[in-house]
């Protein structure tokens, strides 16, 4: 295998897509939406597709989000790029923040998503909006606004949240709902590098 991407692609087109456009929405208990999205993500940099991954509520330092395997990864790709807006770890669990912190966060992250969304990206994945929209540190009718505006080309892949986005849905091309049956975190197994991060 080749990382060579002229040699291993055969001449790669990185024009937009025809068939961009769409919007996805990921959503659910399950394990995998993340996954989903950035699985997505590089496939589309494989194609040489500009992408950007804006993560809501995660990151910061002193987290396991500074040793994230899929940011070496993007790193590695030149067409990926992302950003996390998170003060630290994962709201809601171990940041030791408040949601006045949180919600300032994640409004930034909005407004930073509208520009995102006119800086020529093919593909814009903001990863956790629904989660942040469903814990009301965004206003759910501010990200239906932001999803009804976006140019026409842009793939626009939306994640997290455990209730349906009914905000969005309609909006959505493609909803998907992730159900956990089994996770090993119910038995005490924490997050294990290479799997979760």
């Amino acid at each position: 295998m080749t990382n060579d991407t002229e040699s291993s692609s055969g001449g790669i087109d990185p024009s937009t897509p025809d068939e961009f456009g769409l919007v996805q929405a990921w959503w659910g208990d399950g394990k995998g939406k993340t996954t989903a999205a950035l699985g997505m993500g590089f496939r589309a940099a494989g194609h040489g597709y500009r992408v950007h991954l804006l993560q809501f509520m995660k990151g910061g330092a002193n987290s396991v989000e500074d040793a994230r395997g899929e940011y070496a990864a993007i790193d590695a790709l030149p067409t990926f790029t992302y950003e996390t807006t998170g003060e630290y770890g994962w709201h809601g669990f171990a940041d030791g923040s408040d949601d006045d912190q949180h919600a300032a966060r994640a409004k930034a992250a909005l407004a930073r998503a509208r520009d995102a969304a006119d800086e020529g990206y093919h593909m814009l994945i903001l990863d956790e909006v629904l989660y942040a929209a469903n814990r009301g540190l965004v206003e759910p009718e501010a990200v239906r606004e932001f999803v009804a505006s976006k140019p026409d080309g842009l793939e626009l892949v939306l994640t997290g949240g455990h209730r349906r986005p009914e905000y969005v849905a309609d909006l959505a091309d493609l909803v998907t709902h992730v159900e956990k049956e089994r996770h090993p975190i119910e038995d005490g197994q924490g997050a294990r590098k290479g799997t979760e991060y």
